[in-house]
């Protein structure tokens, strides 16, 4: 019995081992699956490679829709360390999530929603909760088939609410992870309920280099497609990641040795720009082999011509000027936790025609030198980003203050905002002691409060303003001229902490624009300086929401003030 019969015997039955609750509406095969997972390490791409995928699909007419299956225990995002785990990506409807997602969102261009992303401790806390309320009739709840029901009813929720035509599931983390082996046991069973032809499972191993060797060595590739051979996954294709092309007799052990057609073992070895992957795997053949497994390579054809002209027009020309921008944060030790920053400023580098070099400033090593800030003069732009608690504070503070005096291009994003407030009202307000309450919680000019609705919360965990809002432009004013002079906007913030309404008469008295605000609130989202070469700051996070060919205005026109500065250096 397969697929739909079987589907439907297994929720006729009352009285069974099977726990596959079907959403209603729900109907087997509308709906096809491709799932992602990962062996032999993590951080080899698996996320740009789904998203590529779902670029590739998109590119055919097909609806896509992506999903994260996260293994930790967190409900969220929300609480993780940058250090840790990355950037925490926020959905327009308030979800905290992987970073992973905010890939799929620029390369498909469009939004996602709190469906599109599970957690291990959101299945559980489900579980939990329906357990509590005798959802189960009175059965020992297990592992298998509740977890992995509850799973599966997740993925075909979304089936139901989108419609679309596959759903792209990437699981985190590598096969043998302890906490994944529910996940790709759900998977698995995915695949006996919907039936052959409605589920692709696609591996990404690497292939190791070693340099002392000199050559590719494929064993452990091969031992990791086995331990998922062994959960009973049986991979259609197999994608082989390297530092360089791998010959054909590794793609030929890794076929032998996983029961794959030579065809679909492909090589991906690595690129200069992320933006030539979806190009590079159509040429591979990638997308086509995964539609032969499901059955849809003649219902949904490729549109060549538009995906080359998506790739030329995200390319740099190689005689392109080159700007340094300086990220002055405190989580520089790693990269990930700015990723969405990094690509706002790629989708710069094609429509400007502009090579962007990212110098990286830890703010925390400026407080134990303050001479370092003369150092700020050699770049062409200054970006403070987002972050929380005190370590670092009064080195953004000092590099706005920097900035706003030497006349170097500056743009602050959410924190940054809150800095350069600060930093305003001590040096050109004179406000002595000017702070935020996040930092010195008896300032005594308590510049930056927290929220109203913020103030009786004493948690962490989705209890900061989250989400999509709409934010109104001030006519007159830069922000209003460079979003086209739209009167509102939308953007996404993640934020407990705001502008003080108190202390706005007097940062206005002395010259400082509020250009942006919250719709009927005197909660204030955009600060200019109209009389400095580029110096802008938001309350939210303009780089959630930039995309290919789309660069957020603000990200936008700050390259374009970093160029001047630079064409003006070299002519000095």
């Amino acid at each position: 019995m397969k697929g739909k019969a079987l589907l439907e015997n297994i929720a006729n039955i009352s009285s069974t081992e099977f726990y596959t609750p079907l959403p209603k509406g729900y109907k087997p095969g509308r709906t096809k699956y491709l799932i992602v997972t990962g062996s032999v390490m993590s951080g080899i791409g698996k996320g740009m490679l789904t998203s590529s995928l779902c670029k590739l699909f998109a590119n055919r007419g097909m609806n896509v829709e992506p999903m994260k299956l996260e293994a930790y225990l967190n409900v969220d995002a929300g609480t993780l360390n940058p250090f840790r785990h990355g950037e925490v990506f926020v959905l327009d409807d308030g979800t905290e999530t992987d970073m992973d997602l905010g890939s799929y969102e620029r390369f498909l261009d469009k939004n996602l929603s709190r469906e599109n992303f599970i957690t291990s401790g959101l299945i559980y806390k489900t579980i939990i909760e329906k357990e509590r309320k005798g959802a189960y009739l009175g059965r020992d709840v297990q592992f298998i088939p509740h977890v992995t029901g509850e799973i599966k009813r997740f993925v075909r929720e979304l089936a139901v609410k989108k419609k679309p035509d596959i759903i792209v599931i990437e699981i985190g983390g590598t096969v043998g992870d302890y906490e994944n082996m529910f996940a790709l046991e759900a998977m698995r069973e995915l695949m006996y309920e919907e039936g052959s032809h409605n589920v692709c499972f696609l591996n990404a191993t690497y292939i190791i280099e070693p340099p002392s060797i000199g050559e590719h060595k494929s064993k452990a590739a091969q031992l990791g497609i086995r331990r998922l051979l062994s959960l009973g996954i049986q991979p259609h294709i197999i994608v082989c990641r390297s530092h360089t092309p791998i010959p054909q007799s590794i793609r030929e052990k890794i076929s032998l040795n996983s029961n794959v057609p030579l065809d679909r073992v492909i090589g991906v070895e690595d690129i200069e720009k992320i933006y030539e992957l979806p190009l590079a795997l159509r040429k591979k053949g990638l997308d086509e082999k995964i539609l032969e497994v499901l059955k849809l390579e003649k219902r949904f054809k490729a549109n060549n011509k538009e995906l080359i002209e998506w790739t030329k027009k995200n390319r740099v020309s190689k005689n392109a000027k080159t700007v340094t921008i300086a990220l002055a944060g405190k989580y520089t030790k790693l990269k990930d936790a700015y990723i969405s920053i990094l690509k706002a400023l790629e989708h710069c580098e094609g429509m400007l025609n502009t090579r962007i070099d990212i110098a990286w400033l830890d703010t925390t090593e400026l407080e134990k030198k303050p001479n370092k800030l003369s150092t700020l003069k050699k770049y062409d732009g200054v970006i403070v980003p987002g972050g929380f608690g005190k370590r670092g504070i009064e080195g953004k503070i000092a590099v706005a203050d920097y900035c706003r005096k030497k006349n170097i291009p500056y743009l602050g994003l959410c924190l940054g905002f809150q800095v350069a407030v600060i930093a305003f009202a001590r040096s050109v307000c004179k406000l002595k002691g000017a702070n935020s309450t996040e930092f010195e919680p008896k300032c005594k000019h308590p510049v930056i409060d927290l929220l109203p609705e913020q103030k009786e919360i004493s948690g962490l965990g989705a209890t900061m303003r989250l989400g999509g809002h709409d934010v109104e432009l001030i006519p007159g004013t830069i922000a209003h001229k460079i979003h086209g002079k739209q009167s509102f906007i939308r953007r996404r913030f993640r934020h407990r902490y705001e502008l003080n309404p108190n202390y706005i008469e007097i940062l206005e008295k002395h010259g400082m624009v509020f250009s942006g605000k919250a719709p009927d609130k005197q909660v204030m989202q955009i600060l200019e300086l109209p009389n400095h070469a580029f110096y802008m700051a938001c309350q939210y996070h303009p780089e959630f929401t930039s995309r290919p060919l789309k660069p957020d205005p603000l990200f936008f026109h700050f390259i374009k003030a970093a160029r001047r500065r630079h064409a003006g250096k070299v002519s000095r």
